[in-house]
């Protein structure tokens, strides 16, 4: 008999086989891109750590916090400022402009938060660093690996959102320590979810930007949100285990 293979079993294993290394390049390419949205958001927290750190030492903080002055204003909302020019003005900016106003972001939100080193102990600080990085971890790996959509809890948790802020502002007034501590909890539980749901939908984003011009602007952006997640979570925790000084 003779030796032959049917052509039609080839094509399907070529097919086959190119298929595989499309997967295998579209895979490569998604770890790189997430790879370089936890360095941005890692760079840009620890940016944000230093520069509250040298501020609060430098008695800058103290003074300037601390004391009367639109200084403080300034130092307080100017972060919101970077936060409106980025999220409505990504699509005209380059990339090189979208990085540098995220740096500049990350360091006058360390400005902003060397008010915490002026209220809370050192220790309590670091511990409370560490347990948010290790619950931001498992969340975000959660919101990597899971199979589960979870963009039907995009409207609950920006409702959620919504509420938070609008207690808080209330609470502003109230100066109810109660009501503290359960905005508190509430925003703990409020950014443990968004922080695996943003990993997600950050996830799913790369399918749409890969090999564009968009590419590099929506790893910034997906850092800031990543960003934003574990520093909230960090403030909300360190309400609950911050000792006060």
């Amino acid at each position: 008999m003779a030796n032959w293979s049917d052509p039609r079993t080839g094509g399907v294993g070529m097919g086959g086989a190119v298929a595989q290394g499309r997967e295998a390049a579209f895979d490569a390419g998604l770890r790189s891109y997430m790879l370089s949205v936890y360095n941005y958001m890692a760079s840009g927290v620890l940016l944000t750590g230093i520069v509250a750190l040298l501020f609060a030492q430098s008695g800058l903080a103290a003074q300037i916090l601390a004391g009367p002055g639109i200084l403080k204003y300034v130092i307080m909302f100017a972060p919101l400022a970077f936060i409106l020019v980025l999220s409505f003005g990504v699509n005209k900016l380059s990339t090189t402009a979208t990085q540098a106003i995220y740096w500049a972001y990350a360091a006058v939100m360390g400005l902003s938060l060397a008010s915490i080193f002026l209220v809370y102990t050192g220790t309590s600080i670091a511990q409370t660093f560490f347990a948010t990085a290790a619950a931001f971890a498992g969340l975000s790996l959660y919101g990597y690996t899971t199979k589960k959509d979870l963009s039907g809890f995009g409207t609950f948790l920006i409702m959620g959102l919504v509420g938070l802020i609008v207690a808080s502002v209330i609470n502003i007034f109230l100066q109810s320590s109660t009501f503290d501590l359960v905005i508190s909890f509430i925003g703990v539980l409020l950014f443990a979810g968004l922080t695996a749901y943003d990993t997600q939908k950050i996830k799913s984003m790369y399918q749409y930007v890969a090999g564009t011009e968009m590419a590099g602007k929506s790893v910034v952006m997906g850092a800031l949100s990543l960003y934003l997640d574990f520093i909230n979570m960090f403030l909300f925790l360190l309400r609950f285990m911050g000792s006060r000084e």
